[in-house]
């Protein structure tokens, strides 16, 4: 008998006797690595989950975009909700915040400090709460097919990136509107993005592996989002508001941690002349990118073969 034949026979013999009778069968762990046996949804090591995730990136961008096209096909204006959102939100903001209880007080242009605010934090947003969902949304694809799991969440990501390249096009022609000059700073703006872009994968993969066991997260996540965004100092200036009301400056520098804050201050301070961003902002921003790419990643892998279970 060949050495598969017999390793299936002993496997359905609950494991060969081992000569003891005391001891009874052999545990079928042991047997499998004993014969080289692995299972079937067993962990793949780093170096090989990252290879997998290489190999299928044209099934990542694939999907990505098909959940773009998708998402306003019912709808009359399609993709332009894609602007129209943000564009929406800060309307109302500028409305209810600028003007009632007086945000633009001591801000400069700011229709083009709120609408940045809003198109970068929007960014964050969407791609956090896709991440969520990323696992638990999709649990008849995961337990149909075989692939590495992490292409979810950072379909989800690239999905949201996409739609920021339509609204950054955007952006910058309203900001031009509002009399910003173009700067050399603008070239650094590919640069923001990609730092924001590698934290937005990162924190998109510990939602994920929260969102697949915890499933109340999906009713807190628009508070906690909401929360996050009246922290950010979208529709306010931080640093104005924080030392204005007498607070110390160690109070803005904390509030500037906030990755959120901190993506928000790097951009308007490349597109917006006059609003000059704290000094230590780009360490701020490298520090999110590297630490929540590098440990959100990590922290998904760990739980691979876990996701679908159940």
């Amino acid at each position: 008998m060949s050495q598969p034949e017999s390793a299936i026979a002993d496997a359905q013999a609950g494991g060969p006797k081992n000569g003891n009778p005391s001891e009874g069968q052999e545990p079928l762990a042991k047997l499998a690595a004993r014969y080289g046996l692995r299972r079937a949804i067993a962990r793949p090591s780093l170096p090989v989950y990252l290879r997998q995730l290489w190999e299928r990136r044209h099934f990542i961008t694939t999907y990505a975009t098909s959940r773009n096209v998708s998402k306003y096909s019912n709808s009359a204006l399609g993709q332009l909700w894609q602007v129209l959102t943000p564009l929406l939100n800060a309307a109302i903001y500028y409305l209810m915040f600028g003007l009632i209880l007086g945000a633009h007080k001591g801000v400069e242009n700011y229709p083009a400090f709120l609408i940045t605010g809003m198109f970068v934090f929007t960014y964050t947003q969407r791609s956090v709460s896709g991440g969520a969902k990323a696992i638990s949304g999709n649990l008849s694809l995961i337990r149909a097919l075989h692939f590495p799991r992490a292409a979810l969440p950072l379909a989800y990501t690239i999905q949201e990136f996409q739609q920021l390249l339509i609204s950054m096009g955007v952006l910058g022609g309203l900001v031009l509107i509002t009399k910003e000059p173009i700067t050399w700073y603008w070239l650094l703006i590919p640069v923001a993005l990609a730092l924001q872009s590698m934290f937005n994968v990162g924190a998109s993969l510990v939602l994920a592996r929260v969102g697949a066991t915890a499933r109340d997260l999906n009713q807190l996540l628009p508070f906690i989002m909401r929360t996050w965004l009246y922290a950010s100092g979208v529709f306010f200036s931080i640093n104005d508001k924080v030392v204005d009301a007498g607070l110390p400056q160690w109070v803005a520098d904390i509030m500037y941690f906030n990755p959120a804050a901190a993506y928000i201050e790097l951009m308007r301070d490349l597109l917006i002349q006059e609003h000059p961003a704290p000094p230590y902002i780009w360490g701020v921003c490298v520090f999110w990118a590297v630490f929540a790419l590098l440990g959100g990643f990590w922290y998904f892998w760990r739980a691979e073969e876990k996701y679908g279970r159940g």
